[in-house]
């Protein structure tokens, strides 16, 4: 192997092929970096080249920088072969004048494949061949960065300024072939001729074959300047919707625009001030803190760590065709797994198939599938209204209402008609897994497999475990959740698991501020522009007001001293308010399910209000937003703790994820403990504590929040002393 993970190769033709050679994704590091500068300066030298292909080893061209270098590019200054490199030298001295002006053509051979700083790179060659199905994209914006190697310039140049704002701001891969129509490749050819294609076209450039382009410095494919503005103003009204307190994708149009406005090399300069600036954001410490978090949930000691592999899994059943199972059921067959779906009648049974229907058909009506595919996804699922046909499944997952006892006999009756290997998962939400496989003898294959609404959309499987649940099944089932596309995280068993029980006091906390004299529609805007997709009052009509006091009970159960018992819900109940489906709830429905704020609901807070006795003197709370917030998820901060003090998950992460994937907390702002460090766990527990003092042990700060507190420690630093449910 070469230098820096690359390789350079002289053949016959005179075409010297530059590969990257870091597994996996041949991401790109300083190593690299260097590697690829020495390869391209022996290249230009040797008097027996007279072109370059770059590509990259084990069918994949560049996955993009490596992000885990990130933070030693916060000092903004790498060094490339003993010499010291500021960012703007790598992208004008390195990319700019050494790859893109030599006097040498150079094509990227792209396969599997092009992602941030490789597709930089490639859009950097004066040529570019695909092989089939490869992506190309600039994902940095996922990362609270801008693309930080000339992508920002080179893009729109290439595509066009609408396309280009498009994959960059939406961080959306395209596929080789849309990319050939785009003009971002030349050609796409089949795997096996894919470098010799390269070679030829390499050698047509430097024969002047074929004309010999810089992307940098084309500008056939964008729209004049006053277009272009105006494309520009439209894009920053659209970014500011969809996340008001990101500041990064505004400050990668204004790079943008710069290239436009005042030539690519201006546009190249503000665009690495501009990238080293946001390294050092908030937001991209949270953001890259998710994107590592996300990755550490695939490692669970005594489960991924002793050597076993998953079994394979040829088929699953669902029990349940309703809402959840319907999802699920969807979620399956979109990756390639048939499906057995069970209900107690034909006419659920239909219902059910009717839903996963539904869910196919929506992403064809919006282009995303063709007839042909939703006709073959749909073939994988069969219904059935009996058990005849678990004999040869090898997971079951049970998706019916949240019933302890119907729950008991369904489990009893998989545990006679399943196979011995059949994995047995639960979608409860809140009950214990104990409870449900308490008469069976099975209790080691005994799984909870919960999604969240809609399970097809909603990317987050949280796999919960007892104490007798064998680590082979957990691997099995992590297995099938990265296969449908979840992010998997392993938790321990309890009442509401770690998701759910982390967050039973977001809307018991608006509940009380609601009793206490704030308005609900005030919460809900202050709570959404924090960040969330839906304020706690929006989310409960959602969920459906039945499902919200049923769990609400189970809580109640296990943890009656710190459940607010508010009345609020139980009396728009009786007078038939249930939520959304009822079109009333908080909010009106229209048919399109559009909200709007309904007057009437002022009888109802007025009563509960009255009946909770909270408002002293008649004078009603007011607060700040800041306060409105920190009240709204203290709360979930302080249950967040005593998940982890408890053990139900072995690290921090895991619940920041869960939070981000599982209920909508902004990823933006790293996650529930993420961003409670970010205040402090003194500045918490003090809050807690004064509250807790004034209104009860609602807010009562738990042992592991005070432990913290008193050392001045993160909330998120390793536990040690306390033993893991895990």
């Amino acid at each position: 192997m070469g230098k820096g993970g690359v390789d350079i190769e002289v053949g016959s033709d005179g075409v010297a092929l530059i590969t990257i050679t870091n597994p996996p994704v041949n991401s790109l590091s300083v190593d690299v970096l260097l590697g690829l500068k020495e390869k391209y300066d022996e290249a230009l030298q040797r008097d027996d080249v007279k072109a370059i292909v770059i590509t990259g080893s084990g069918g994949k061209f560049c996955g993009g920088f490596d992000i885990g270098t990130l933070g030693g590019l916060q000092h903004g200054a790498v060094k490339i072969g003993g010499e010291q490199f500021e960012l703007t030298d790598v992208s004008v001295k390195i990319i700019t004048e050494l790859f893109e002006g030599a006097k040498k053509p150079s094509v990227a051979a792209i396969d599997g494949l092009a992602l941030g700083g490789g597709l930089e790179i490639a859009m950097a060659c004066h040529g570019r061949i695909a092989a089939p199905q490869a992506q190309l994209g600039l994902p940095e914006l996922q990362l609270g960065v801008i693309p930080g190697f000339g992508g920002t310039q080179r893009l729109p140049r290439l595509v066009g300024l609408s396309k280009a704002l498009e994959m960059i701001l939406l961080s959306k891969p395209i596929k080789s072939e849309e990319a050939s129509e785009l003009g971002l490749v030349d050609a796409v050819v089949p795997p096996l001729e894919l470098l010799n294609s390269a070679r030829r076209w390499a050698l047509d450039i430097a024969e002047f074959r074929r004309p010999w382009i810089r992307s940098l410095y084309r500008t056939d494919k964008l729209e004049p300047l006053g277009e272009a503005r105006e494309i520009l103003k439209f894009a920053r009204i659209q970014a500011q919707k969809r996340a008001a307190n990101l500041k990064h994708p505004l400050v990668c149009l204004d790079v943008i625009e710069e290239g436009i406005v005042s030539g690519p090399m201006a546009g190249l300069v503000k665009e690495v001030s501009s990238f080293q600036q946001l390294l050092h954001s908030d937001n991209a410490k949270a953001l890259i803190h998710v994107f590592f978090s996300q990755r550490l949930t695939s490692k669970v000691p005594g489960v991924t760590d002793v050597g076993l592999k998953p079994r394979r899994v040829r088929k699953v059943a669902v029990l349940g065709g309703g809402l959840m199972g319907s999802g699920i059921a969807t979620a399956l067959i979109l990756s390639g797994y048939p499906v057995i779906l069970k209900e107690v009648n034909d006419r659920f049974l239909q219902a059910g198939l009717e839903r996963i229907k539904a869910n196919l058909q929506s992403r064809v009506n919006k282009g995303k599938m063709s007839q042909e595919k939703f006709e073959k996804i749909f073939s994988l699922v069969h219904g059935t209204v009996d058990y005849e046909n678990f004999r040869n499944v090898d997971i079951v997952i049970e998706a019916v209402i949240e019933n302890v006892a119907l729950k008991q006999q369904i489990f009893s009756d998989l545990e006679k008609f399943c196979p011995p290997h059949c994995v047995l998962a639960t979608n409860t939400s809140t009950i214990d897994l104990s409870l449900i496989g308490q008469k069976t003898n099975s209790q080691d294959r005994i799984v909870g497999a919960h999604f969240f609404s809609p399970a097809h959309i909603m990317p987050l499987l949280e796999i919960v475990r007892t104490e007798k649940t064998s680590p082979q099944v957990i691997v099995d089932l992590m297995d099938v959740g990265k296969k449908i596309k979840k992010t998997p995280i392993v938790v321990g068993n309890c009442t509401g698991f770690a998701v759910n029980r982390m967050f039973f006091p977001y809307t018991q906390s608006a509940l009380f501020l609601t009793d206490l004299g704030l308005d609900v529609y005030r919460i809900d805007i202050v709570i959404t522009s924090f960040g969330m997709p839906m304020g706690p009052f929006r989310l409960a009509d959602l969920v459906g007001f039945e499902v919200a006091v049923a769990t609400g009970m189970q809580y109640l159960e296990n943890f009656p001293e710190r459940v607010y018992k508010s009345l609020l819900i139980p009396i728009m109940l009786e007078d038939k308010r249930a939520g959304e489906k009822t079109r009333k709830g908080f909010y009106l429905y229209d048919d399109r399910r559009k909200a709007r704020p309904d007057p009437e609901i002022k009888k109802y807070i007025e009563k509960s209000r009255s009946m909770a006795g909270l408002i002293a003197d008649g004078k009603p709370l007011s607060l700040m937003d800041k306060d409105i917030v920190e009240m709204v998820f203290f709360p979930v901060v302080n249950e967040a703790c005593r998940v982890l003090g408890e053990g139900i998950t072995v690290q921090a992460s895991d619940l920041d994820i869960a939070s981000v994937m599982g209920m909508g907390f902004p990823p933006y702002r790293g996650g529930v403990m993420f961003w409670a460090d970010s205040l402090g766990s003194n500045y918490i527990y003090s809050k807690l504590k004064i509250w807790a003092e004034s209104y009860g042990d609602f807010f009562k700060p738990c042992p592991f929040l005070e432990e913290r507190a008193a050392t001045g420690s993160k909330l998120s630093a390793p536990v040690k002393s306390i033993k893991s449910r895990l």
